[in-house]
């Protein structure tokens, strides 16, 4: 998925799946849809406005394409 931002583009995949570890500094192992594990760590957004996140919510994370064994945590679906 490619989305524009202004006169810059940024490339980036997006995933959905389900905290299965809690590990230190605000990282989580997620389990994807595909039954791939990766990590992921909380956005600035997330952080800001104090969202806890717990073992077994589902989470939707952005990858970056050079990297997708690391994840940002956008959005806590439930």
């Amino acid at each position: 998925m490619v989305k524009s931002v202004g006169n810059m583009e940024k490339e980036f995949v997006e995933a959905q799946g389900v905290v299965t570890d809690s590990l230190p500094n605000a990282v989580f192992r997620v389990k994807l849809e595909n039954d791939k594990e990766v990590l992921g760590f909380i956005s600035g957004k997330i952080r800001k406005n104090h969202i806890r996140i717990l073992l077994g919510d589902r989470v939707k994370l952005r990858f970056s394409l050079y990297d997708l064994s690391k994840g940002r945590i956008i959005a806590r679906l439930s």
